[in-house]
């Protein structure tokens, strides 16, 4: 990394160490709450990316189903998308924004 790189892009950079520790956490704070479904994170982009454990940590945050079926075995890309969907419509329709909304 470029050490003459001002603070505020140092911040922002990809490896930034508060980063890190954000991830670490809410990977923590997520596995927390899906042991009781025997699920578990590893890597957040990777382990969340076909929305299985997605749905699975709003159903024991919400202690609600999902509205609509979901691929239980999402082989293509299509399909985890689909799952993603899926999670995202159920906090619409449960009425819960994002920071950024």
């Amino acid at each position: 990394m470029n050490l003459r790189m001002p603070a505020t892009e140092k911040d922002l950079a990809e490896d930034a160490p508060w980063k890190k520790i954000q991830q670490n956490t809410f990977t923590r704070w997520c596995n927390e709450h899906l042991k009781c479904v025997h699920k578990r994170l590893g890597d957040l982009q990777r382990d969340l990316g076909d929305g299985l454990r997605l749905i699975a940590l709003l159903e024991v945050l919400s202690q609600k189903r999902m509205y609509r079926k979901y691929h239980q075995r999402p082989n293509f890309r299509q399909m985890k998308l689909e799952n993603v969907s899926v999670a995202l419509e159920f906090l619409e329709r449960e009425h819960i924004k994002s920071l950024w909304a």
